[in-house]
């Protein structure tokens, strides 16, 4: 948190300039990753699909994403999946719940602008919680994200999705500013497939969260995880 004091927080009226980060020497900064996110349903047979696309190839972590149910069914549904991830030592994520993840152990909580503080998901489950949020387009946002303690920012969506109804579209820009600036890592999401990411990586993001261009990829989930591992690999 300490890299943010001092720093004013971002009007996000004024446009941010698109050439920002150019002006700058890119700092090192590890190669961009696969964050998993969870197709909106999921059947008995989807631990048999996780676990086919972990194994195809380097995924940093997996969010459990499943709007409409309880969370006596959603703790239900997460168990085998959970297993799996701590198996492949992938960081499993719960959406939304901070509650639900203190129950379930989970590796952290990824949070909405609606779903709580992230001092309120530190004091709930610990300091070693992976603990992200949401920030959309806005970099006043993100920056009230890391001076509460947050360990990643995601923007978004930054391409058409069907995933969930987003109103918010930032430019690509936001990533280079955010990584030319601060350590905290950024994720980018929203409709991102393996036609389009290349910008995105180009211009900083940390990781790609990306739903349907694996689950729902023509070839299956393995070899869409083999895909985006080697244009990441390709960015190195």
């Amino acid at each position: 948190m300490g890299e943010f004091e001092g720093q004013d927080i971002p009007d996000d009226e004024v446009d941010l300039d698109p050439g920002f980060s150019d002006r700058f020497e890119r700092q090192f900064r590890p190669a961009c990753q696969l964050y998993l996110i969870s197709p909106p349903a999921i059947d008995s047979g989807f631990a048999d699909r996780l676990a086919a696309a972990i194994d195809a190839g380097p995924v940093a972590a997996f969010q459990l994403r499943l709007k409409g149910l309880d969370e006596h069914a959603i703790a239900h549904a997460a168990e085998p999946l959970q297993r799996i991830c701590a198996d492949r030592e992938i960081t499993f994520i719960v959406n939304d719940s901070i509650s639900l993840a203190k129950r379930l152990g989970a590796d952290g909580v990824h949070l909405g602008q609606g779903d709580g503080d992230p001092r309120e998901a530190r004091d709930a489950l610990g300091p070693k919680a992976q603990i992200g949020v949401t920030c959309h387009d806005s970099r006043h946002l993100a920056m009230e994200a890391g001076e509460a303690g947050a360990d990643y920012v995601a923007f978004g969506a930054f391409y058409p999705t069907n995933t969930k109804e987003v109103h918010h579209h930032p430019e690509p820009s936001i990533l280079g500013w955010w990584t030319t600036l601060f350590e905290l890592p950024c994720v980018a999401i929203g409709g991102i497939t393996t036609a389009n990411a290349a910008p995105l990586v180009q211009a900083g993001a940390d990781f790609l969260a990306v739903c349907n261009a694996i689950w729902n990829a023509e070839g299956g989930e393995a070899a869409a995880v083999k895909a985006f591992a080697a244009l990441l690999g390709s960015s190195e």
